[in-house]
């Protein structure tokens, strides 16, 4: 009697979907918010002609997540899987376009991600309460660890502990940013405070929409939780509208707070406009307040990540016979518990070796920016692929305006991957130029690509008998 394979366990357990609306839209508002808010502004401020240029900066950025989101709206609908954009790109391009997408997400960017994030929650609760008898540096590394090494052990608990959780911390990171916007109002504008900056740079409102696109950035993870949302045919159209809109809110109050409470030039010269604001607004205890409101969003966006994370690498194994493991689901915790594991694994591996690398390491993530807007760039193009090679397939949601806005969509992802390779083109790290980081995770996929056809031949049913001869 043949013994089912490994690859069959997925017709067991499989993602199902358990999570609402509600559910959907603080999972990827805890991506999207993250630390970027308390920094970008500043950033922007600097390089905005005028405050109705900056706010418009912040608005375009919503608009054109907008586009995006209706474009996922309509791939995540059609094409519901766990995968998320793996899938997309399978089904546009074959896997191994896929593959090599997944191995430098789920390997590098993922995990890479979360120890960054880690190391921002660890920076700043260390500066709330500092580990007696501990460096700084030291009590960050600890609390970075001990966050991945927590958040990790309640996603492997369940999809509904990891919900919970980021219900509860998304709330908390609102409520924060709220208070911010709200601290502005007990000052007296900016108006009424001097200038103590140069002059705004002119003529860099291309460079200001990189920061904001990139501050706006992750609402796309949503794609990773379209088999597990109910009714997603419409919560999927729905959440992403609704956490793009929320986001775009959020993100124009705090900055109208930053103005109103800093004025332009202060905003602009300032390098952490959240702690001066709130230091004006509260004195000492509200640079205390900010510090653990950075940390908070920190624990968010960790946890969000882990969820839609191991989903890349449950795709992936269901994909590839040698990677099947990675595609055990189980269904009673509603999660792929040993790509979730290998995942948290690969995180804590990562803050070892960036406490160990400081800065380096930082860098060396940040690297891989053009690997990701590439990959984007391609889902994006893949709404026109599957829309012209699978014309008969049903789609319960269409982007309107097509095509304008799916090409608005890919313009910007083409004008993020130019800014990125510009700008990583500038760089070094290690005396090499840092483009190079995004060669080597890329030529890493590929070794490992070919060893996992290398693989698929030699377990291939049809070279059984040569192989017994």
């Amino acid at each position: 009697m043949p013994t089912p394979s490994s690859s069959d366990h997925e017709t067991h357990a499989q993602p199902r979907p358990l999570l609402g609306l509600a559910d959907a839209v603080t999972l990827i508002v805890g991506i999207v918010v993250g630390a970027g808010i308390f920094k970008a502004p500043a950033l922007v401020a600097g390089m905005s002609a005028s405050a109705g240029a900056m706010f418009l900066a912040w608005v375009l950025g919503g608009a054109v997540s907008l586009a995006g989101a209706l474009c996922y709206a309509e791939l995540s609908t059609a094409y519901a899987h766990a995968g998320g954009d793996y899938h997309f790109l399978h089904r546009a391009y074959g896997r191994t376009v896929a593959f090599l997408f997944g191995w430098a997400r789920y390997a590098v960017i993922t995990t890479g991600s979360i120890a960054l994030l880690a190391f921002v929650f660890g920076d700043y609760l260390a500066q709330v309460a500092p580990l007696p008898g501990l460096a700084p540096a030291a009590s960050a590394a600890l609390y970075a660890g001990a966050a991945v090494l927590v958040l990790g052990l309640l996603n492997l608990h369940g999809l509904r502990s990891g919900s919970a959780a980021q219900t509860w911390l998304t709330v908390a990171e609102v409520g924060g940013l709220l208070l911010v916007a709200l601290a502005a109002l007990r000052l007296p504008g900016g108006a009424a405070i001097p200038a103590v900056a140069a002059e705004p740079v002119h003529g860099s409102f291309g460079l200001a929409m990189v920061f904001v696109l990139l501050t706006y950035g992750g609402w796309n993870e949503a794609a990773y939780l379209s088999a597990e949302v109910r009714d997603g045919a419409v919560n999927m159209v729905r959440s992403l509208v609704l956490t793009v809109l929320i986001v775009t809110g959020l993100y124009l109050l705090v900055t109208w707070g930053y103005w109103h409470g800093l004025g332009m030039h202060a905003l602009a010269s300032s390098q952490a406009p959240a702690a001066e604001l709130m230091r004006r607004a509260f004195g000492r205890g509200g640079e205390q307040l900010i510090a653990l409101l950075v940390a908070v969003s920190a624990l968010t966006s960790i946890n969000a990540t882990m969820i839609v994370g191991a989903r890349t690498g449950y795709a992936m194994g269901r994909d590839w016979r040698p990677l099947a493991w990675l595609a055990r689901w189980d269904g009673r915790r509603a999660t792929p518990t040993l790509a979730m594991l290998l995942q948290c694994g690969a995180a804590l591996l990562l803050v070892g070796l960036g406490a160990a690398l400081g800065g380096g390491f930082r860098a060396m993530v940040e690297f891989t920016a053009p690997v990701f807007w590439l990959f984007f760039l391609l889902s994006g193009i893949s709404l026109f692929v599957l829309r012209r090679r699978e014309p008969g397939h049903a789609r319960p949601y269409r982007v309107p305006l097509f095509p304008l806005l799916p090409l608005l969509f890919c313009a910007s992802c083409a004008y993020m991957l130019w800014s990125s390779l510009s700008y990583v083109g500038s760089q070094t790290l290690g005396g090499l130029n840092a483009a190079w980081i995004g060669v080597a995770v890329l030529a890493a996929g590929v070794f490992l690509l070919a060893l996992l056809h290398q693989d698929e031949a030699f377990h291939n049913p049809a070279n059984d008998e040569e192989n017994r001869r």
